[in-house]
């Protein structure tokens, strides 16, 4: 499931379908909030059923806002910048990925700290895309 989410982002070229770029990006967020959910509402269950629907949607539906912001950000940059192939457009969607979780915790040290932490992890993912990385390895056989 993983790869095919990441190849439906990837597929599109950056700075290019902006309203599709964001819409592959909110579902790889929105993924990964509903198995941080599943993982926190098992391993620390809820006093009762709403409060874990509750704490489902949070997650789930802050992860899928934080992809959004990344999309939208990552390609808006590619496309003021003229540069659609350059690790800082994914830095700059990394970074206000990161200011949304700050909003959303309303933290300045999270908003910060997410910034710096996601913009890199983004921007290095970039890197390798352009390098040539295999972030899924094909099994040998």
């Amino acid at each position: 499931m993983a790869p095919s989410l990441f190849r439906q982002f990837l597929d599109i070229p950056d700075g290019t379908e902006c309203h599709r770029k964001a819409y592959a990006s909110t579902g790889i967020g929105g993924a990964v909030g509903l198995i941080w959910s599943v993982y926190s509402v098992t391993h620390r269950p809820p006093d009762s059923v709403l409060e874990g629907v509750a704490r489902a949607g949070r997650y789930t539906f802050t992860a899928a806002a934080i992809g959004a912001v990344f999309g939208i950000t990552s390609c808006f940059s590619a496309q003021v910048r003229g540069k659609p192939d350059d690790p800082l457009n994914y830095f700059l969607g990394g970074c206000a990925g990161g200011l949304t979780l700050g909003a959303r915790t309303h933290n300045y040290g999270i908003a910060a700290a997410g910034c710096v932490y996601m913009g890199t992890a983004a921007a290095l993912f970039k890197m390798g895309q352009l390098e040539g990385w295999e972030l899924f390895a094909k099994p040998k056989v």
